[in-house]
């Protein structure tokens, strides 16, 4: 959670930008709202089951919002079951078609995201403005780089943060005209200096919530590391109200990398934060594949959580002071395990990740039902 009070620690308080808050589905966006995770499909829409199982795999890692694409009448035609099945809002994107962003808002998507200058003709507009309205949806204008309109990229010679901020206030306008304000906003670009720029620029001209994105980022890692420092920046400044990472990964994947930046900030708790070393020739166990089983076998915790796994005792009992659990390497097999910070047994190498796997597991159980009583 942020503040704008004086906290203990003001090196680690970041204040969010004053934006008003609407509703995605039943799941508020902007305003004082924590900030969503989105991610998107990659399956034929039309296929409704492909599209079911993979929003089931993105509900579990943590998704917040999905968005599917919505390129043909196949698509809007299935949109209905997924939209009954998903517990999530479902965004529909449409692009062009005027016709498919009707039918996705009368299938109960809870957000279209268009460009209303490429839906076509005024009338044309107004028709999925007042789809939009009756059927309570929102509106996500996203607004690309890749994607500028001929006559801003005339005026400005290129993409650029104020090419990019003068589209967005374009189709804004287009929604104001018609009295739709229930939208949200996102400049994107692959080019992480752009979009940040694009981002500050509108983020002081406009009170809208704002969807955050590097746009075609790359592969897990690249993406990652683009997303993070192009992303990271903004949210650290304060500015954004939904995020989706985009990589060429599973969407799932998405979802993790970012939360994983959310709890980096302190924007967002969920699930177990992992504090661990490099490792190196100090290190009593094999650090780097401990983590990746723990990773793997703690993804089912919610509950937000700290352990520290820390191969040998030079930083390892400062970083276990810090963190509800704790393991340290030590000499002979074996090692130290802290609880609540304080030195409490040890644990062979062979027990080790079991062992682990069922404190966290009973710490997250103890957090819960102290939650439930205090409720």
């Amino acid at each position: 959670m942020t503040s704008n009070n004086p906290s203990l620690r003001p090196w680690r308080d970041i204040d969010r930008r004053k934006s008003r808050q609407i509703m995605v589905g039943d799941v508020p966006v902007g305003g004082d709202a924590p900030i969503t995770v989105q991610t998107m499909t990659n399956t034929l829409t039309s296929d409704a089951k492909a599209t079911i199982d993979q929003i089931r795999r993105c509900e579990e890692a943590g998704v917040d919002i999905i968005r599917v694409s919505c390129p043909d009448v196949e698509s809007t035609a299935a949109l209905k079951e997924i939209v009954r099945a998903s517990n999530v809002p479902i965004v529909a994107d449409i692009h062009f078609h005027y016709k498919r962003g009707i039918e996705a808002a009368e299938a109960g998507a809870a957000c279209l995201r268009i460009n209303p200058g490429n839906i076509g003709s005024s009338a044309r507009v107004r028709e999925v403005i007042d789809a939009a309205k009756s059927n309570g949806c929102a509106i996500r204008i996203g607004v690309n780089a890749g994607s500028l309109e001929k006559d801003l990229l005339e005026k400005y010679g290129e993409p650029c943060p104020e090419a990019l901020v003068e589209s967005a206030l374009d189709h804004i306008k287009i929604l104001q005209d018609h009295d739709f304000h229930e939208f949200k906003v996102a400049v994107k670009a692959s080019d992480v200096f752009l979009a940040v720029a694009a981002y500050a620029q509108l983020a002081d001209a406009v009170d809208c919530p704002l969807h955050l994105g590097i746009t075609e980022a790359g592969g897990l890692i690249g993406g990652t590391v683009k997303s993070s420092i192009g992303m990271g920046n903004l949210l650290w400044a304060g500015i954004g109200d939904t995020i989706r990472v985009s990589l060429s990964a599973e969407p799932e994947e998405e979802v993790r990398v970012g939360y994983e930046m959310l709890k980096s900030l302190g924007l967002r708790t969920r699930g177990v934060r992992v504090v661990s070393c490099p490792s190196c020739a100090r290190q009593g166990f094999d650090v780097i594949r401990t983590v990746q089983k723990l990773e793997e076998r703690l993804q089912h915790i919610r509950t937000p959580l700290s352990l520290s796994v820390l191969g040998c005792v030079v930083n390892g009992p400062g970083e276990a002071r810090e963190t509800d659990i704790g393991i340290t390497g030590g000499g002979k097999g074996k090692h130290m395990v802290y609880l609540s910070g304080v030195t409490d047994h040890h644990v062979a190498d062979e027990d080790m990740v079991d062992h682990i796997v069922k404190l966290v597991e009973a710490k997250a159980a103890e957090i819960e039902a102290g939650i439930s009583e205090a409720a």
